[in-house]
């Protein structure tokens, strides 16, 4: 048997890695554990000539983005219709941006196809909200509450085709009021139109109209004139659309797409050309066809009533009985209404903007019961504001009146005209926002005064304190009006109390 020492180098390496290797069932996991960290950091690593993938940087179809400019006027405009709601006593509520989708599409019905639904992540099939006001109702059913006056302000979602250049778009604010509760008749729905006068009023949007019908009207007209009750509510989508579509349109879609016979559209047209007040309700309670149908006469008595009420609270004006107003959401029962701008007022050259209705709502008193296990039902009326499209004409007028928006409420700037005065600005800084002021300085620490100054007057600060080795020797502090150029020396302590005063003042 030869000596180890004189095996052949090959033979002699074969050996001691067989004695140093560990067992083959030990060794497997380590071997597997190495590859795949192995395999991560090659392929975590970039490649060498991997270029970047080609794609373009843009928002979905039917968002956009808001700019601090953008949403001053969008704050101002919701402060306006929230505080509205609030002089009439409503509370605030949030609800989820996304329901449970079986909850949503018995809802809509003829409008379940526009919802975004969700990929099913944690058992629950979801879908984002379409309005806010199912599921104001689903919480009303859950927390089994059988009166509430609420306000709700929140984004929703519908999957339909973006008109930019009307507002229209597939993410969406609405601003929504509601009464809930067993009232008599006419009351809650008369102060709903109300605050629909007093919002659009408000925002001096120019001269507007309301549109109110009711839906027992509307089905009333449809049964007289031979509409199958299980066309009911597609006809009455087809119809909601005439603010978009000419009635011959309307009428091809009724005929063509939904199968109603030729006569009964063109019964249906006549009728959809009323439109007045009082005097053509007093009308329809005489047209011998209408006045045969019980659900139209309740309608009619209650409209009657209503003009009643409007007249005591000095709208009546504002508001007309329209025949053609449907209201295509499955859930309302009574009385409907719709608010468009009569003329949007433009300048000399510009294009008048046509965005349709501004705001809308109508009475839904069997909603709640669908989602109440008991069918307990609470009626409820209300109204949704279209704050898109009033942005839109507001937003408009300003680009056409280049009128310049303050982005930020900025009261005072801080400043010094020297070097190292970082920390004297520190606290005097300190000192204005422990008192409540909107105080701001650069994050610098030696600003040239000039820039300084620049600053406040394209931002629109109105007041400049400044502080130096001069006002620190005699224990003041110069305030400076922006706008006069105006100095004037303060006393370090009396400091915050001029300041205050001179903007109680402006």
């Amino acid at each position: 048997m030869p000596q180890l020492g004189l095996l052949p180098r090959r033979t002699w390496v074969t050996l001691l890695s067989q004695l140093l290797r560990p067992p083959r069932a030990a060794c497997i996991p380590a071997v597997d554990c190495h590859s795949q960290v192995a395999e991560a950091l090659l392929t975590s690593q970039p490649k060498p000539h991997q270029e970047k993938p080609n794609f373009i940087i843009k928002i979905p179809k039917g968002t956009r983005d808001l700019s601090p400019q953008q949403m001053v006027v969008r704050e101002k405009i919701l402060d306006m219709v929230v505080s509205c709601f609030k002089r009439h006593g409503a509370k605030g509520l949030d609800t989820p941006a996304f329901e449970l989708t079986e909850m949503l599409t018995e809802k809509y019905e003829e409008h379940s196809g526009l919802m975004y639904d969700l990929k099913d992540q944690g058992g629950e099939l979801l879908s984002l909200r379409y309005d806010l006001t199912v599921p104001f109702a689903r919480y009303l059913a859950m927390n089994k509450l059988k009166k509430m006056k609420r306000y709700q302000v929140g984004k929703v979602w519908r999957r339909e085709s973006p008109t930019i250049v009307q507002g229209r778009y597939r993410e969406f604010c609405q601003c929504d009021f509601d009464i809930a509760g067993h009232f008599d008749p006419m009351i809650p729905d008369a102060e709903c139109l109300k605050i629909m006068c007093e919002v659009l009023s408000g925002l001096q949007l120019g001269d507007f109209l309301i549109k109110v019908n009711d839906r027992r009207i509307v089905d009333g007209m449809f049964a007289v004139c031979g509409v199958p009750e299980s066309k009911f509510r597609a006809i009455c989508a087809s119809m909601d659309k005439l603010d978009k579509m000419s009635w011959r349109d309307v009428r091809h879609e009724m005929v063509a797409k939904k199968g109603l016979a030729p006569e009964v559209a063109d019964q249906i047209g006549e009728y959809i050309q009323c439109h007045g007040g009082v005097s053509l309700i007093e009308q329809l309670f005489q047209d011998p066809r209408l006045s045969q149908n019980k659900q139209a006469l309740e309608g009619l008595g209650d409209l009657k009533l209503l003009f009643e009420y409007l007249t005591l609270f000095g709208i009546a004006e504002k508001i007309c009985f329209d025949l053609s107003l449907a209201r295509g959401m499955d859930y309302y029962t009574g009385v409907i209404y719709e608010a468009v701008l009569l003329q949007t007022p433009a300048q000399a050259g510009e294009e008048p903007l046509n965005v349709g209705s501004v705001a809308a709502g109508g009475r839904y008193d069997e909603l709640v019961a669908t989602f109440d296990p008991k069918g307990h039902k609470v009626p409820c009326v209300g109204l949704s504001i279209g704050i898109e499209r009033i942005f839109y004409i507001v937003e408009q007028r300003m680009k056409n009146s280049f009128k310049k928006v303050r982005t930020t409420e900025t009261q005072v700037f801080v400043a010094t005209p020297q070097k190292n005065f970082l920390r004297e600005r520190l606290k005097l800084i300190a000192e204005l926002w422990d008192a409540g002021i909107k105080a701001e300085m650069l994050y610098k620490n030696n600003p040239k005064l000039l820039t300084q100054l620049h600053y406040c007057e394209n931002t629109g600060i109105p007041l400049v304190v400044i502080i130096g080795e001069q006002e620190q020797k005699e224990g003041v502090i110069k305030l400076r009006s922006v706008a006069s150029r105006e100095e004037v020396a303060i006393k370090r302590e009396n400091l915050v109390a001029e300041i205050q005063k001179r903007l109680s003042e402006s």
